[in-house]
């Protein structure tokens, strides 16, 4: 189920789903005219093929626009925003493939060594553009074969023209250090956080230290990595079946239309259109066994 007949007034939809058939893939068909993806990140890949209007993307580099035949690369963990860069919105296709996805495809068709990714956020590209619309196509027709084929093709493409190895970590310093451990305890109590000063108070830093090394280190301030790290975990649990609610008191959110509000702004579509994609596609793979 896509969420068109909840935008008929606002000219906005969205289908956000997955396909046993496809593991490891994520994606999103949608038209976007007032809404807007706050700052967040993905644990995978983001390859996003604009098909009308504009797109505008906020990257740590500066905001760029893609318009149809543009294809939008995003590396994991790499945290950027979106939303309209003209009063009619953007519609696109975008692949959410996971870092082992495009592992897999890198080893068998690329001499890279490491961990690929992509040095450009964005690139004129028709013909990826429309091999990731047809990846689309060919999913929600049921074609395992021809989806899969296209996955690989467009991937290959991207990375034959546009990929390389990603730069390898330097050294950690001390500011780093302090930032990966608070960012493991937030998780450790993604529930129930301490405030800025109870976590900067048990690093042994202050505050504004705090704020400044985990900014550098994840490129969002800890409030807004813990709002996306919720985020990310209640589409877990909304995967395995929970109900909207649940995730909500099982990630820390107040109540359920705080969850409402975040997942839709960061995932592009509401909990309860997540999870019944979910459902669904758990019913595909169970027909196809």
């Amino acid at each position: 189920m896509d969420t068109r007949r909840a935008g008929e007034r606002t000219g906005e939809w969205a289908r956000h789903w997955r396909w046993t058939a496809l593991p490891g893939l994520d994606l999103l068909r949608a038209r976007y005219v007032r809404h807007t993806f706050p700052l967040h990140s993905h644990d995978g890949y983001v390859f996003g093929a604009v098909t009308r209007g504009v797109e505008e993307v906020g990257l740590p580099g500066g905001t760029e626009r893609a318009g149809p035949g543009t294809v939008v690369m995003i590396n994991p963990e790499v945290p950027h925003t979106a939303r309209a860069g003209v009063p009619e919105g953007w519609a696109y296709a975008t692949l959410y493939p996971s870092a082992s996805v495009i592992a897999e495809i890198a080893a068998e068709t690329t001499t890279v060594r490491g961990t690929v990714g992509f040095a450009e956020a964005m690139v004129e590209a028709p013909h990826a553009a429309h091999l990731i619309s047809e990846v689309h196509r060919a999913a929600e027709e049921g074609d395992a074969l021809a989806a899969d084929s296209l996955l690989r093709v467009a991937v290959a493409h991207l990375l034959r023209h546009h990929g390389g190895p990603l730069p390898a970590r330097t050294a950690r310093s001390a500011g780093a250090r302090t930032a990966a451990r608070a960012r493991e305890l937030l998780e450790e109590r993604l529930a129930d956080p301490p405030t800025l000063e109870q976590l900067a108070a048990e690093l042994g830093t202050g505050p504004f230290a705090l704020l400044r090394a985990f900014r550098a280190a994840y490129g969002m301030p800890p409030h807004t990595w813990l709002t996306d790290a919720r985020v990310r975990r209640a589409r877990l649990l909304l995967e395995s079946g929970a109900a909207p609610a649940e995730a909500a008191a099982a990630v820390g959110f107040t109540d359920q239309p705080h969850l409402n509000r975040h997942f839709t702004r960061i995932v592009g579509v509401p909990p309860g259109a997540y999870r019944r994609e979910r459902a669904a596609d758990r019913l595909r793979g169970a027909a196809r066994t």
